[in-house]
């Protein structure tokens, strides 16, 4: 089961603004996190620009622009190769520790990428300076218009993060299993560049892209199913941003494009939404797609007091389901499935799955 809008796997480096919700609302964390960094930059400038520091293949020298390149390209064959072992020992001490992630995230994809001839994009260099880590760090690399990002820049949106030097590498991998992006999270120890975080995924979904959930998003909002219209939009965004902490250019004309179909009538950050159902009601927090094996499916979180009663939190679930879809039928026309789940006030959940076609 993957979210698209979490990271696919733990990275200790760098901690995303992304939070654990869709598709963890990633289209509107990174929002957030952008309009955050522009307060910031509006409120005390010198002190960001002062902490971090971002530079562009064409910005940083030869030879470190050589060295995360051909690091990158190594480290993807050892991924390649299945070679954990080996991809461990060249990892900064917080994965080295624990690299369970990392390790089952190679397995999953390593056919597929054994098969792949990776090309290097324009890696980016992160400074991060200060003698504590940086509870809010934002990366702007390349140069900005007045419209915003242009073809070549990027954003970057971390928290506490570790005062140190990171490179950003994202290789493209087409193979006939998938079109791939294997994206690394280089740390500079002294003079080495060792592996602080690694993201693997395919860019299209059943064979699908991005521009095909555009259309599908755009045929949606025609047929006045703004909902549906929404959620696509959200797949398309993510399929086409390689990192959950990065955006660029494109990832942000989506969010535009996205912004115009909105639904009142959805949780947002911070703003729950009340569904009824019967003489229930039911708080719902989070409301995004996620792809389970083959299926993309439609994901409901909403508070309980508790979960301890499997027996009671199950019939909530399907009542939710049931309650979700009837207000809103359209879902039938978009989702396999829908997944319910409830979630106590300490963060933990009990989750139901029931087929689309099971939903009466």
């Amino acid at each position: 089961m993957i979210n698209l809008l979490e990271p696919l796997r733990r990275f200790p480096a760098l901690r995303s603004v992304v939070d654990n919700r869709l598709f963890t609302s990633s289209l509107q964390c990174l929002q957030i996190a952008a309009l955050a960094a522009l307060a910031l930059l509006l409120v005390c400038p010198a002190l960001v620009l002062a902490q971090t520091n971002c530079e562009t293949s064409s910005d940083m020298d030869a030879a470190t622009q050589t060295a995360l390149t051909n690091t990158a390209l190594h480290y993807y064959d050892l991924i390649a190769k299945g070679d954990t072992n080996t991809l461990r020992l060249n990892s900064i001490p917080a994965l080295t520790s624990d690299f369970s992630g990392i390790a089952d995230t190679i397995t999953s994809n390593q056919t597929a990428l054994a098969a792949a001839s990776p090309t290097a994009r324009p890696p980016f260099l992160l400074t991060a300076q200060g003698a504590e880590a940086l509870p809010h760090a934002e990366f702007f690399c390349g140069v900005f218009g007045s419209n915003g990002q242009t073809a070549n820049s990027a954003a970057f949106y971390l928290n506490g993060l570790a005062p140190g030097k990171y490179g950003v590498v994202i290789l493209d991998a087409p193979s006939s299993k998938g079109v791939y992006t294997v994206s690394e999270i280089l740390q500079q120890l002294g003079s080495d560049w060792k592996l602080g975080g690694l993201y693997i995924k395919d860019t299209r979904f059943n064979g699908h892209d991005s521009n095909w959930f555009i259309t599908q998003a755009e045929a949606f909002q025609k047929k006045g199913e703004a909902h549906n219209a929404w959620l696509y939009y959200v797949v398309a965004r993510t399929l086409i941003s390689p990192l959950p902490f990065m955006s660029t250019a494109a990832t942000d004309k989506l969010y535009d494009e996205s912004q115009k179909v909105e639904p009142p009538d959805f949780p947002q950050e911070g703003k729950p939404f009340v569904l009824s159902a019967g003489a229930a009601t039911y708080k719902l927090t989070a409301l995004f797609p996620e792809v389970v094996g083959n299926d993309l499916d439609l994901i409901v979180k909403y508070e309980v007091p508790s979960i301890a009663d499997s027996n009671h939190t199950y019939e909530s679930n399907m009542a939710v389901m049931k309650a979700l879809v009837a207000k809103y039928p359209e879902l039938r026309d978009a989702f396999t499935s829908v997944v319910a789940r409830a979630v106590d006030p300490s963060g933990h959940d009990y989750g139901t799955l029931l087929a689309m076609k099971s939903i009466k």
